[in-house]
């Protein structure tokens, strides 16, 4: 999409990936990353140098129904259709592009996205088929407790309590729109959805909520590891495994996204 005021044409990507091989989105040196393999593999279709921009990072091991991001080329994709199809078949089995759409040259895969939304898998059955997809917890856990302790972290709060230590973020503050637990299936389906996310975030309020759901804190306790901005008062990290990112809003007028269910027998994301 070219216009007076731009020499380049910018695209919009949505896709989907498995990232059990991988060390998360973002390019790491030495270390496989989705970003370095989808970037390599436009550039050898699209005949020159492309650089992916995701719309955040994502941990070594976590999975994405619903990921986008942005690339600059110096001319209009023809077909953008018959590209998703020759990416699908050019790519291997961990890594599909659902969706290529031109977007105005502005428009920034990370810094326009309004929300994100993450799911967490936890198996109650402990089937071995899905070790690479949930955390296999046979325990007996208070749904109702656990969703308790999701209703503290309502609203914007600083999470400094469930980031890694020292983490780069330029902010601690956060805003989650909404957050709860479902059985279905013999799973736990945890849904959290926020406009910005730390990194970790997610895994360190499951490994809290789960603890409630033990019956080891009063669900109350979420507001005070919230307030002691500490993060050895939050529970410890869950398994990158069973998280997903599964959801990145856009203003409508800027792009209207097409999300996948990550769990189609288990639930409808919407």
């Amino acid at each position: 999409m070219l216009t007076p005021e731009s020499d380049h044409c910018r695209y919009f990507v949505e896709l989907a990936f498995d990232g059990t091989e991988y060390c998360g989105w973002q390019v790491q040196q030495g270390q496989p990353s989705v970003q370095e393999y989808l970037s390599g593999s436009f550039s050898t279709l699209l005949k020159e140098s492309v650089s992916l921009t995701g719309c955040g990072r994502t941990d070594s091991g976590v999975h994405a129904s619903h990921f986008v991001a942005h690339f600059d080329i110096s001319r209009p994709i023809k077909d953008p259709e018959q590209m998703v199809r020759r990416l699908k078949r050019y790519l291997g089995k961990s890594v599909r592009v659902d969706r290529i759409e031109p977007v105005r040259p502005d428009l920034h895969a990370r810094f326009q996205a309004v929300s994100r939304t993450y799911h967490y898998l936890i198996d109650l059955n402990g089937s071995p088929f899905h070790s690479r997809y949930s955390w296999r917890l046979t325990l007996c856990l208070d749904i109702g407790n656990m969703n308790q302790a999701c209703r503290y972290l309502i609203g914007k709060h600083d999470f400094t309590s469930f980031t890694k230590l020292h983490s780069d973020a330029k902010t601690p503050f956060c805003t989650v729109y909404e957050a709860g637990w479902e059985q279905k299936d013999g799973f736990l389906i945890f849904r959290i959805r926020a406009d910005r996310f730390l990194r970790n975030m997610v895994r360190a309020i499951v490994g809290t909520l789960v603890e409630a759901g033990k019956g080891k804190i009063h669900p109350e306790k979420v507001l005070q590891v919230l307030d002691e901005k500490n993060r050895s008062s939050a529970g410890t990290s869950v398994p990158a495994c069973g998280l997903y990112l599964t959801r990145v809003d856009y203003e409508p007028v800027d792009f209207n996204i097409h999300p996948v269910s990550p769990f189609p027998n288990l639930i409808r994301v919407s």
